[in-house]
């Protein structure tokens, strides 16, 4: 509730002291943007004061000059307009009759028309008693006195007198921060972060370079959108081009909402101006080719306009700040909400204001992973999968995040949250998404053949890559093996195995799957060929060691002459230290490992005979007492 307060209180203040607020947030943004064109200045031998005088000056002439030709070409327009109204009403009346008599156009207009003629009959007097003329309604006679000279001109100043001011506000804090920039920071950091200056530091370069880098490139972004507009425009004859490109320039820095102003006010003016139709596909086919453009090329090159800021959030914010402070708000709502972003980034207190504000997954892959496990969603857990294998290999994927989420899992499974219906569903969604997997294994095991075959003709070995660590190198070859891989104790080791069994079965080998209940009714004995290599038992649960010595016992009873080892799945391999078992060939814990161990050639170790134990035989009653004298 404390918090909660204190987020209304900051609205309020926000809301009410807008008249302030805003002149300094629009002069604390323009110097994060001019501030390195003061710096360049600098290193070019000037003082700083000249420097920064140079600086606001062009900045603030270039927005004058842009503001002036704005209104200029809005005045033309606006005495324009009149000579297209005849087109308009002339296209309004063509759509109109295109339709039918049923049409929902023609439907609409005529419940218009019916409403307007009862709403006229409703207004008008009623006639006067014994049938004569109806009451005349008085006039309204208006009283004009001429205007003095110095009257005339406060009407016209008054109402430039607000923005004026604002703009002189502006100025003069954005030369005084300019010229006490170090000055303003150290204070800032004095008051606000003194006990982490490191912290601190990284926090006010990172708000700084990343509201300056976002206004930069978005211009550049803009200009190379508006620009190519307005000539556009002006070669299929719209008329006023360059007011058009200009405003595409500044309305794109509204995010979502300025980019389709932009749009429509050149294609109302098409419509206007052209007594048909082709001017208004012309302009709908140059925005459209702009808007490939911007976004395929030049926006992907200018990488340096990412925010960090999540779509959802910037559409959040633009509303947010437009409820605040109006137009000017929504301009300001992307820098704005990217210095929210930082603060939350480096002081814990705001750190929910970068889980909801940014960009960056907040849920680790295999917190997200087994998200989709629990909700039974093995489309979407698919498709995330593919995304991390476009620069990772299955090996690195699975031991790197789909097993992590079957852990997370058997955790929640020993802290008896995870009922037996949710652990069966998380087994078949992960089983499921094996299958989606494989058409990616058969690839990396055609890949992984052409490298084969390529150290074979080159004389030297070559790996497939590392994988997302950056220290595991490329599995051994498993062409000729035979392997079978086994769940140790629940459905979720089962779903490990069948990653496991996956994974080498790229490397070439034949691999056998079956599940625990397999063991326990000697159904492994009738899976595993007569030749197998290797029998691997996958556990999930770190304390199933003495379960596994157990099992190990007897599959190296039933198949003396097979490797037979565990895996006790961990997210490294110093997580869980192997335990001390005696028959086993290998105990590992990660994919990885237990994959080399899987298809070494090592040999199987001597299982020591069972000791055998005496059986005595029963007495026959009747030898014995025959034996006896006197019986």
């Amino acid at each position: 509730m404390p918090a909660f307060a204190s987020v209304l209180a900051v609205i309020a203040i926000l809301f009410f002291a807008r008249e302030v607020l805003l002149p300094l947030a629009i002069a604390v943004l323009l110097t994060f943007a001019l501030a390195p064109i003061s710096s360049r200045l600098r290193k070019l031998g000037l003082p700083r004061t000249l420097a920064v005088i140079i600086t606001v000056a062009l900045a603030f002439l270039v927005l004058v000059l842009f503001g002036l030709v704005v209104a200029g070409h809005v005045a033309d327009v606006a005495q324009d307009l009149p000579a297209y109204q005849n087109n308009i009403i002339t296209k309004i009346r063509a759509v109109q009759e295109s339709g039918t008599d049923n049409g929902v156009l023609q439907r609409l207009t005529s419940v218009v028309e019916s409403v307007g003629r009862e709403l006229n009959s409703a207004g008008k007097q009623p006639s006067a008693p014994g049938g004569g003329s109806p009451p005349r309604e008085p006039l309204l006679v208006e009283i004009f006195s001429p205007n003095r000279p110095i009257e005339t001109l406060t009407s016209l100043i008054g109402p430039l007198l607000g923005p004026i001011a604002s703009l002189g506000l502006i100025i003069v804090v954005v030369i005084f921060m300019l010229l006490e920039r170090e000055e303003l920071r150290d204070r800032f950091i004095r008051l606000v972060g003194y006990g982490d200056l490191h912290r601190t530091t990284e926090a006010i370069q990172e708000a700084g370079s990343r509201v300056a880098r976002y206004l930069l490139m978005q211009l550049l972004v803009n200009c190379a959108y508006g620009i190519p507009l307005a000539l556009g425009l002006w070669a299929v004859g719209i008329p006023n081009a360059a007011l058009w490109g200009m405003l595409a320039i500044v309305l794109r820095f509204v995010p979502y909402i300025g980019p389709a102003i932009a749009t429509v006010l050149p294609m109302f003016l098409a419509f206007a101006v052209d007594p048909g139709w082709t001017l208004v596909l012309w302009v709908a086919a140059i925005f459209l080719l702009l808007e490939l453009i911007s976004n395929n090329i030049v926006e992907p090159w200018l990488y340096g306009s990412r925010t960090g800021l999540s779509p959802l959030a910037i559409i959040v914010a633009a509303i947010f700040w437009a409820w605040l402070w109006g137009p000017v708000g929504l301009v300001l709502s992307t820098p704005l909400t990217v210095c929210l972003a930082v603060l939350g980034r480096y002081v814990p207190q705001f750190e929910f204001l970068e889980v909801l504000f940014g960009s960056d997954p907040v849920l680790d892959p295999k917190e997200r992973l087994y998200q989709r496990l629990l909700a039974g969603d093995p489309d979407e857990a698919t498709d995330y999968a593919e995304e991390i294998l476009e620069e990772n290999y299955l090996e690195d994927y699975y031991g790197k995040v789909a097993i992590p989420a079957l852990l997370l899992a058997e955790k929640d499974r020993r802290r008896g949250v995870l009922t037996e219906q949710q652990m069966e569903q998380v087994f078949a969604t992960a089983i499921t998404l094996v299958s989606n997997l494989a058409e990616i294994a058969q690839e990396e095991e055609q890949e992984e053949k052409g490298q084969e075959n390529k150290e074979t003709l080159s004389g030297r070995p070559t790996t497939l890559g590392e994988g997302l660590d950056g220290d595991e190198g490329a599995l051994p070859d498993g062409r000729g093996k035979t392997i079978l891989c086994i769940g140790g104790r629940g459905a979720l080791d089962d779903a490990s195995a069948a990653m496991l069994a996956q994974v080498l079965q790229v490397q070439g080998t034949e691999v056998v799957v079956a599940k625990h209940t397999d063991i326990a009714n000697r159904r492994a004995m009738t899976l595993l060929p007569k030749q197998a290599d290797a029998i691997v038992v996958c556990f999930l649960n770190e304390d199933s060691a003495k379960h596994a010595g157990i099992l190990i016992r007897r599959l190296k009873r039933l198949f003396p002459t097979t490797r037979v080892g565990a895996v006790l799945w961990a997210e490294r391999e110093q997580d869980i230290p192997p335990p001390a078992l005696d028959e086993v060939d290998f105990i590992t814990s990660t994919l990885a490992s237990t994959a080399r161990e899987a298809l070494s050639d090592a040999p199987p170790s001597v299982m020591a005979p069972p000791r055998k134990i005496r059986v005595r035989r029963p007495l026959d009653k009747s030898a014995t007492a025959a034996a006896q004298p006197g019986i």
